[in-house]
């Protein structure tokens, strides 16, 4: 991979979070991850969903991993013992099912918001873009991944149905940004799962911006059957189908986002 131009000391992290599930989440994060490395950026993926579903998608058996974040957060390994080439140029911490007891046990913490920005610390000067694949809800977990972060990214599929929950997110963003994290900048909505030739899908994306007074990313992300097949081979789509109009809509989105990450 060559070496990126001026690189920074610290990464920046971008979180990818919507509590609405099925929105191309993980397939963003795998995308987005593998499109910085293309453009030489040194990236670091953290899937931080108990469904491991980012971990799988990059050919990684979940029950074949030794440590994971779960590991990683309750202080039982440092981060470094987790960290996987994950294929395509890009690093991952794993997940498992054992994440799903993390959130109660982390509860009990003192500054519990704050425990996945301790442990990123630790490898934030060893990649230039740290990705946060957030689970589907606004518990702990989610509220550790916008604690951490720089910036948040919201994936959002282009239908009427897509818009439930974003009012929330943001209002989750903004009380964090308030409470505990002065830096969170929200990035943009990322319209998936987009139809061009849909009316209602041309509507919704004109809609979006001004309804919640957040940047759009472009392109939209189109509706393509090779983002199904690309998780069954354990690749990003940027690898299984190079040219396809998904792959180059994510290579495109990812240059757009270089300037303010």
């Amino acid at each position: 991979m060559p070496p990126a131009k001026n690189r920074k000391r610290r990464a920046t992290v971008v979180a990818l979070a919507n509590q609405k599930g099925g929105v191309a989440k993980t397939t963003s994060v795998a995308s987005l991850g593998v499109a910085f490395a293309e453009l030489g950026r040194r990236v670091l993926l953290v899937d931080l969903d108990p469904q491991a579903c980012l971990t799988f998608s990059l050919g990684i058996d979940p029950d074949r991993v030794q440590q994971s974040i779960h590991e990683v957060l309750l202080g039982q390994a440092h981060i470094g013992e987790a960290i996987l080439p994950a294929g395509g140029g890009v690093d991952l911490v794993p997940s498992t099912i054992d994440l799903a007891g993390a959130e109660a046990q982390l509860l009990a913490r003192p500054a519990r918001e704050y425990i996945l920005q301790g442990v990123l610390e630790q490898a934030l000067g060893d990649y230039d873009v740290v990705l946060l694949d957030c689970s589907p809800s606004l518990g702990v977990l989610t509220l550790n991944a916008l604690t951490a972060a720089d910036g948040v990214i919201i994936p959002m599929p282009a239908e009427m149905l897509g818009h439930r929950g974003v009012g929330q997110l943001l209002d989750t963003v903004h009380d964090v940004r308030r409470i505990l994290n002065k830096k969170l900048t929200v990035l943009g909505i990322l319209p998936t799962m987009y139809d061009g030739r849909s009316n209602h899908a041309r509507e919704v994306l004109a809609d979006v911006g001004e309804r919640y007074d957040v940047p759009v990313l472009a392109p939209p992300i189109p509706r393509t059957v090779r983002f199904a097949e690309a998780p069954a081979v354990g690749r990003s789509i940027l690898s299984t189908a190079r040219r396809s109009r998904g792959a180059e809509a994510y290579r495109e989105v990812a240059r757009s986002l270089l300037p303010r990450i």
